[in-house]
């Protein structure tokens, strides 16, 4: 959603970080230019203005102009500044009262009431480990008990029974006696909504927000409606008195200025945001990781996050001990794609690193295919037991047999096996290591401790500032990193050797 914003922020910080010195014409002409960005994103002009006089109070002091690396400076002063725009810290929901705890979702039809409510259940279910009871107060929209009762059933968590002929209060208060009888922890309430805002719907929500009296009132508004989305908040906040925002569709090609502007107007917090239709996607919103992604700083934190949640640490302990002793056969391979694929696939883990973003159209005119992670496990779902703990065995036969089986070439089955056997050298090379960051690497990715922090994740990055420097001590003589991105020889990403691993290559 942030793309295009990000983009223009990024040129225009860039420009200032080449200069060796700033004067406070230069600042001000970026500036200018930084506001013309905000305007295009859809940010509400009142905000836009006051970010610009911020950034630029801090930005024209002595000590950011007789800076050695003034532009630096004044990155890390926009970056300190949209933090503070976006909300300062990050908050979450707030489960502080006697159970069950009751959770109001208002907002307009069709941003994303119902399934929002389902994915929050979940999250709180599978984090919290509370028990949730969701209770749908729609009586309007034909069919919008039975959704959230089906999103109830394929995420596992308790919807209450509709009863005919009840009006939304009674039965906001039936399902808060449910709760109390049936030991919940938290009660969802998902109130209906009306395709513009209308007294109706309000009167409404006010009588539902008097009958269970809410711990929180979260308003679910649609990233895609910009300005509207921010309106929408100061009506629903003047009516029903909301305690936070959650943002839907925040996956999609909306211009980001509804997130920028809706904590500075409103003054209400957006506690999550939705990024994409699965009942798992959804995350904490916070302001400072947020920043970090729309300056192209990458979100490690949130790439550290999802990895702890996506994977199994009896299986990666398991697959860490054999890749010590040299044993990473197409098996273990196949486990680590489709790891890859449940953290969002190459794209998804990219968008997370540091200054990918500045790549983007560089990765875009090399033609990444997001497919190609299915390619190779079709590959070795193809071949036998014995085939995958033994490649050396596959010839040109064999390969012609797999290459039919899982409708691709072997020119791509030699792309895979040239892959595995550059990552099993290289983690039979980690597991060996006695000494250097190899070794250090090693014992951090599992060889021994379990999953990094993020605090020694950025130990080892200062201890590797370039990536894994060539002819490291342990490695084999004719070992290569890959050769960065396809079709890009001189892109590198920070911490990688050379970039992708081989076979990670163009569309077909």
């Amino acid at each position: 959603m942030f793309d295009n914003l990000s983009e223009r922020l990024g040129g225009i910080l860039d420009r200032l970080t080449r200069r060796g010195a700033l004067t406070e014409a230069d600042v001000d002409a970026s500036l200018r230019e930084v506001r013309r960005a905000l305007l295009e994103a859809d940010v509400a002009l009142d905000v836009a203005r006051t970010f610009t006089e911020g950034v630029k109070k801090h930005a024209v002091g002595v000590e950011v102009m007789k800076s050695v690396t003034p532009g630096q400076m004044v990155v890390k002063i926009v970056h300190d500044q949209l933090v503070a725009t976006l909300g300062a810290e990050a908050q979450t929901i707030d489960l502080n009262a006697a159970p069950p705890v009751p959770i109001m979702m208002v907002g307009l039809q069709g941003s994303g009431k119902t399934t929002t409510t389902a994915k929050l259940a979940r999250r709180l279910t599978d984090r919290q480990k509370k028990k949730v009871l969701m209770a749908s107060l729609d009586v309007r929209r034909p069919a919008a008990m039975e959704q959230l009762a089906v999103l109830g059933r394929e995420a596992g968590i308790d919807t209450l029974p509709v009863v005919e002929g009840q009006q939304p209060p009674q039965i906001a208060r039936r399902a808060l006696e449910a709760g109390r009888l049936g030991g919940y922890d938290v009660v969802l309430l998902d109130t209906a909504g009306r395709t513009t805002l209308d007294e109706a719907m309000m009167s409404e929500a006010a009588e539902v927000k008097t009958a269970a009296n809410p711990h929180e009132v979260l308003l679910v508004a649609d990233a895609l409606t910009g300005q509207d989305a921010v309106n929408l908040a100061r009506s629903f906040d003047e009516r029903v008195g909301l305690t936070g925002i959650v943002l839907t569709r925040v996956d999609g090609d909306g211009r980001g200025g509804a997130a920028l502007s809706m904590r500075a107007v409103t003054g209400k917090p957006i506690k999550l945001i939705g990024t994409g239709e699965k009942l798992d996607a959804l995350e904490d919103f916070d302001p400072s990781r947020i920043a970090g992604r729309i300056l192209g700083m990458g979100d490690i934190v949130a790439l550290v996050e999802k990895a702890a949640a996506t994977i199994d640490t009896e299986k990666a302990m398991r697959a860490a001990e054999k890749m010590r002793k040299g044993q990473f056969d197409l098996a273990d391979m196949r486990e680590q794609l489709t790891q890859m694929q449940s953290m969002g696939g190459i794209g998804g883990l990219m968008g997370m690193l540091p200054g990918v973003a500045k790549m983007k159209n560089q990765i875009a005119n090399a033609g990444l295919d997001e497919n190609v992670l299915k390619r190779q496990v079709a590959i070795i779902d193809s071949m036998t037991p014995q085939e995958r703990r033994n490649p050396d065995i596959l010839k040109h036969s064999r390969k012609k047999r797999i290459a039919a089986g899982s409708g691709t070439t072997p020119e791509a089955i030699n792309k895979l096996l040239k892959m595995h056997r550059g990552m099993a050298d290289m983690m039979k090379a980690m597991g060996q290591g006695k000494r250097g960051p190899l070794a250090g690497l090693g014992q951090m990715l599992g060889m021994g401790s379990g999953m990094p922090s993020p605090e020694q994740m950025a130990e080892l990055a200062k201890k590797m500032p370039g990536g894994l420097p060539p002819g490291m001590p342990g490695l084999p003589p004719n070992f290569s990193g890959g050769g960065g991105l396809p079709g890009l020889p001189g892109a590198k990403f920070p911490g990688l050797p050379g970039g992708l691993p081989p076979g990670l290559g163009k569309k077909k």
